[in-house]
């Protein structure tokens, strides 16, 4: 007698692995892609760096004022008593004052101002009286060598600034605008390719017809992939034969480093993904303890990485959060972000079987007194997508957990 396969309604399938192991078997399996591009910094948003980069320069490259005031010099502070300076210029941002300063004189200066020769010290002007062309400066106010920015102090000549893999961000553009750096080599864009199976699945803009829905999972993919900035290859909807799909497979492994399905790789009868990819490329697993999406499948189709999403939708989404975006930065040859988990009381009884994983969607919020807190979005159906939309991250429920009483601390991951 054969044995029934296991459904999302029971708790153990022993042949699903953990999802602690198809992290570790997708890490394995992975190297970072070849092929780099000299881009512009302008350009360079969102880009991993395909070596280290060192400053050509010296940040600040000249001594400046960091406040507005009067330049200096230390060995005129008094010791006892006033001390009464001539000021003889100003020294404004851009506009330096060229004559050096000798004993009893100052400058009056300006924030980024360059120190004049002879002066190490920059008195705000608020501690000063103004007498004419003179300043008084009072003892006990003010310290040698204060409120200067020094050659360097930012970063230094020859200094590595970043390394190769680093993931550029908003404030990185403007360091290396700052050292004067205007283009970069970056690894060249990844290339995804993504398709959903199921004729069960209609295009927007046509007309329903009985048993068909429509196919969001293609829209969130895109969404999804959009923010990784990559280059992204939609192949629309391929229908549930195994010549659609070996087809399918075949014209996206021409052009793409990833490949990423939806649908067909469950156990029913019209799922042909597996069975496509076991004749055409190799299986490493297709099946994780975790709830939603347990049929996920990873594999390779000559030289491209695929990974198959089961068709519910939320399935979709926390699949491409778990195991496709790090997966993503991997290939990409950088590490990839801190993914955000916090330990915070759960207002929400929630249940659930042993032998899985479990990522229900919930909502982070404050409570009255400004504490953190999370509640469950409600049903927790694959297929309930509204649910993803208004949660704003996953309650992480290890596989031994049963139920999670009211008050009772939960893992909560953000989403983003």
């Amino acid at each position: 007698m054969s044995l029934k396969p296991p459904t999302c309604l029971d708790d153990y399938d022993t042949e699903a692995i953990t999802v602690d192991e198809a992290l570790i078997r997708i890490q394995q399996t992975l190297q970072p892609i070849q092929g780099i591009e000299q881009i512009p910094i302008r350009n360079a948003l969102g880009r991993v760096l395909a070596d280290a980069i060192y400053s050509p320069i010296n940040v600040p490259a000249y001594p400046n004022s960091a406040m507005d005031g009067y330049a200096v010099r230390g060995t005129d502070l008094p010791v006892v008593g006033v001390s009464r300076l001539q000021v003889i210029g100003h020294a404004f941002a851009g506009h330096p004052f060229t004559q050096a300063v000798q004993a009893g004189q100052c400058v009056r200066i300006f924030t980024g101002g360059v120190l004049p020769e002879g002066t190490d010290t920059v008195i705000m002007q608020e501690h000063v009286n103004v007498d004419n062309d003179y300043i008084q400066l009072y003892t006990g106010e003010n310290r040698a060598g204060q409120f200067v920015c020094h050659v360097g102090e930012d970063v230094k000549i020859g200094q590595r600034i970043f390394n190769k893999g680093r993931l550029l961000t908003a404030a990185d553009i403007g360091l290396l605008a700052s050292l004067g750096v205007p283009e970069v080599q970056v690894i060249r864009r990844l290339r995804v390719c993504f398709f959903s199976t199921g004729d069960e699945l209609c295009a927007l803009g046509e007309p329903l017809q009985t048993g068909q829905i429509y196919d969001s999972n293609r829209y969130t993919l895109y969404s999804l992939l959009t923010k990784l900035g990559l280059n992204i290859i939609d192949l629309g909807i391929i229908r549930d034969t195994p010549e659609a799909i070996e087809q399918a497979f075949l014209h996206a492994v021409q052009q793409s480093d990833v490949i990423i399905t939806s649908g067909g790789v469950s156990v029913g009868e019209a799922d042909f993904i597996v069975e496509t990819l076991q004749r055409i490329g190799k299986i490493n697993f297709w099946k994780v303890a975790m709830k939603p999406g347990r049929p996920l499948t990873f594999g390779k189709i000559q030289q491209a990485v695929f990974f198959g999403l089961p068709g519910n939708p939320v399935s979709v989404m926390v699949g491409f959060y778990e195991f496709i975006q790090p997966a993503l930065w991997q290939l990409m040859g950088t590490s990839p972000p801190l993914r955000l988990r916090l330990t915070v009381p759960c207002i929400t009884h929630l249940k659930k079987l042993a032998g899985r994983a479990e990522f229900q969607r919930g909502i982070l919020e404050y409570d009255a007194q400004g504490r953190l807190q999370v509640r469950s979005t409600g049903k927790q159906n694959s297929n309930i997508l509204s649910s993803m939309s208004q949660a704003n991250c996953l309650i992480v429920l290890p596989m031994e957990c049963t139920e999670v009483p009211v008050g009772s601390n939960v893992v909560v991951e953000l989403l983003g």
